[in-house]
């Protein structure tokens, strides 16, 4: 076997295909970035030399803070469920056929309305 076997063919790209190819890395370089960036560990990042951006964990009143809003977060969550619930129970009591109250003797409170006769109407 020679050199030039051992060695992979890369066919000429197309310019689309090279646009593909630069924005995938980009795009994954970014991801790594953005990664980086929301983690919560010290780092600073240079960009193209014109500024510096620099992240820092969180101190002891940031956290505070940060717990008073999940608190008020949580609490915004239960009343939303409570409101949920009872609009699920007035939904409900409306699906369900109301019946007459009866009397202790069993005759209905209030005689229902006779239904008009079709032979009459026509």
């Amino acid at each position: 076997m020679s050199e030039s076997d051992d060695m992979i063919q890369i066919d000429k790209m197309s310019v689309d295909q090279a646009a593909d190819a630069f924005v995938m890395i980009a795009g994954a370089i970014g991801s790594l970035l953005l990664v980086i960036w929301q983690s919560k560990c010290h780092c600073k990042v240079n960009l193209c030399y014109i500024f510096q951006c620099e992240r820092r964990p969180p101190n002891e009143d940031e956290m505070k803070s940060l717990k008073d809003q999940s608190k008020k977060l949580k609490d915004m969550k239960k009343k939303e469920d409570k409101i949920l619930d009872k609009e699920e129970e007035i939904l409900e009591e409306q699906r369900t056929p109301r019946l007459i109250p009866k009397t202790s003797s069993g005759k209905p409170l209030m005689e229902p309305e006779p239904e008009p006769e079709i032979d009459k109407l026509v």
